[in-house]
């Protein structure tokens, strides 16, 4: 991963009229990326988004997308970037083949015949390319609604809510797209939403909005050893226990072949389980509630 930043926020504040929605927002995002911009509904993702799009302007603060100003440079940063919102922007009476051959125009997309045909196979949609998008599951349209954000291969990708009404499966689908297009192209993602369980396995980094405002961002790693006060290890194993102290660790909770564990520090982790293996073999051993979400939480108990 690049770590040379492709967007910066520094100081962004935003207000309609008398109500500010964005206040004092500064961070940025290197080359390559999976960024999840993370809050409930009304902490202002999808206004963070438009403003890095260029479609907001800024109250105040300055934001660049490779080093430009996407209000006044508009037409060069949007020409190298993507955007997916929850309505997908297409259009019904079109077929999938027409809106992608509309949105190539727009792009000045050369080639286009064979950009279209490789997107519609890559999304599983070359059998349905003489078909009216009016007709399409919520899951192809959001499927289309990706291939019509790459129809110009851009070098950076935001995507507003993307899994929003998708059952579990096309959400799966939708989000290993993601990962395959980080992982082959180097794609920079921005990612809003507030399904936390969802995107836990597919950022590299969180950024966590509160009204506006930028509370915490990390790893998930890094969260977790910010913000969790303990530790519960739960290890699958054939030792059988008579009492909740195991050599000066508590027991937590005993099942039939798995044992769980509190544990004040995570670098007490490894000298349980090699304490463990000298009386009984391990099969498996996790770390309980160390989840984005319940980690959100903590943030926002301890920030708020």
């Amino acid at each position: 991963m690049d770590k040379m930043p492709v967007i910066r926020l520094n100081g962004v504040t935003k207000a309609f009229k008398d109500t500010v929605v964005i206040r004092d927002l500064s961070f940025s995002i290197s080359r390559g990326e999976i960024v999840g911009l993370l809050g409930p509904n009304g902490s202002g993702k999808t206004t963070t988004v438009r403003l890095i799009n260029g479609v907001l302007a800024p109250s105040n603060g300055s934001i660049r997308v490779f080093e430009q100003d996407p209000m006044d440079e508009s037409t060069d940063v949007r020409a190298r970037t993507g955007v997916l919102t929850e309505s997908a922007g297409l259009y019904g009476d079109m077929t999938a083949e027409q809106n992608l051959a509309f949105f190539a125009r727009i792009y000045g997309v050369s080639k286009p015949e064979s950009r279209i045909y490789e997107l519609l196979r890559q999304f599983g949609l070359e059998e349905h390319r003489n078909q009216k998008v009016e007709t399409f599951s919520t899951g192809m349209k959001k499927r289309l609604g990706i291939a019509k954000a790459l129809i110009h291969q851009p070098e950076v990708l935001f995507l507003d809510e993307p899994t929003t009404s998708l059952d579990p499966e096309a959400s799966r689908d939708l989000l290993g797209y993601i990962r395959e297009l980080n992982k082959k192209d180097n794609v920079t993602v921005v990612l809003a939403t507030h399904l936390l369980k969802e995107v836990q396995d597919l950022c590299h980094r969180f950024l966590f909005l509160h009204e506006g405002r930028l509370i915490e961002t990390g790893t998930l790693r890094e969260l977790a050893d910010k913000y969790m006060q303990s530790f519960k290890v739960r290890v699958e194993t054939d030792l059988i226990l008579e009492t909740s102290n195991y050599h000066g660790y508590r027991l937590d909770r005993m099942e039939p072949g798995f044992l769980t564990f509190l544990v004040e520090t995570k670098e007490q982790i490894p000298m349980l389980l090699r304490r463990l293996l000298q009386d009984a073999p391990i099969y498996s051993a996790e770390i309980l509630e160390r989840d984005l979400e319940t980690l959100y939480f903590n943030v926002r108990r301890r920030l708020l």
